[in-house]
């Protein structure tokens, strides 16, 4: 017991170093499956037929979107009639930097397509990966 008093900042640094150890395994549950990167994401267009959905502002997408991509602003997504009817169908969420497309994805669960997912990084990571962008006039 002398030993625990005389060494409690050992004991504390272990506490601490092995929290933030786990700290990623405990958080990554809550978004596990929420996000794909650029090459997940052409891999469930190609081989499952998913669907590309910008939910970027009508201006954001006429200057440029994800090629092959429905434009469905975040803020009518859930009134939107531009969604697939198949809600097995996998959704791709695209927005200009990805910081949106988490909170749509979880707009879209609730309207039952479990099979959503946002895009990491968004239109600008989609850029990145050189994959094809459309511009509307």
């Amino acid at each position: 017991m002398n030993f625990l008093v005389e060494n409690w900042y050992l004991f504390a640094t272990a506490l601490v170093s092995g929290g933030l150890l786990i700290w990623p395994i405990l958080t990554q549950g809550t978004t596990a499956g929420v996000k794909v990167s650029t090459a997940d994401a052409v891999q469930l267009i190609n081989r499952e037929r998913a669907v590309l959905i910008d939910i970027s502002e009508p201006a954001q997408y006429a200057a440029g979107h994800a090629a092959g991509s429905r434009s469905v602003p975040l803020a009518s997504l859930e009134a939107s009639r531009d969604l697939p009817k198949n809600k097995s169908l996998p959704l791709v969420v695209v927005c200009p930097n990805g910081s949106r497309a988490p909170r749509a994805v979880a707009v879209l669960k609730k309207l039952g397509f479990e099979n959503a997912r946002a895009l990491a990084g968004g239109l600008d990571a989609w850029r990145a990966a050189n994959l094809p962008v459309e511009k509307t006039a």
